[in-house]
């Protein structure tokens, strides 16, 4: 009888992800490794969880957007509002709610935001590479602002 010892480059350690994102190789290699906003090495897809207790945890007053993939985002527990910018002036931006539990696919290359309803953890499913923010202007903010005093926001 032959036994075949087999060698892994996987560590077989429990890996935090709150504390590091998983990058998955075009050739199917996964790691740990740091989370990245914007960058990323090319064909590499992300997966990043996160913690969040703000809006300012979730850049909510940047628009964001991935030239190379579409994103999924992910809203594990709390809630979370995506919202996506206007492609015309002067119209509204969509919003998606998304409940613990739900997903939502952001396209590629469209700017999007998110903003808290709760204090949530959230998970993200990109490629990086070439990954742009974008700080909102204050006329975006004052038109917002306009619309919640309008309509009533939640």
């Amino acid at each position: 009888m032959t036994t075949t010892s087999t060698t892994s480059t996987t560590p077989r350690s429990p890996v935090d992800l709150f504390a590091s994102a998983l990058h998955i190789g075009p050739d199917g290699t996964v790691r740990a490794a740091e989370r990245r906003m914007t960058s990323g090495d090319p064909g590499t897809w992300h997966v990043a969880t996160f913690h969040v207790e703000t809006d300012a945890d979730v850049h909510a007053d940047h628009w964001e957007m991935h030239p190379e993939a579409e994103e999924a985002v992910c809203c594990l527990t709390g809630g979370v509002r995506l919202y996506f910018r206007p492609t015309e002036p002067g119209d509204a931006e969509d919003v998606v709610q998304l409940p613990a539990g739900t997903a939502a696919i952001v396209p590629r290359g469209r700017w999007h935001r998110l903003e808290l309803d709760a204090p949530s953890d959230l998970m993200s499913l990109t490629l990086r590479h070439g990954t742009r923010l974008e700080k909102r202007t204050e006329l975006e903010k004052r038109i917002d602002l306009e619309k919640c005093t309008d309509t009533g926001c939640s």
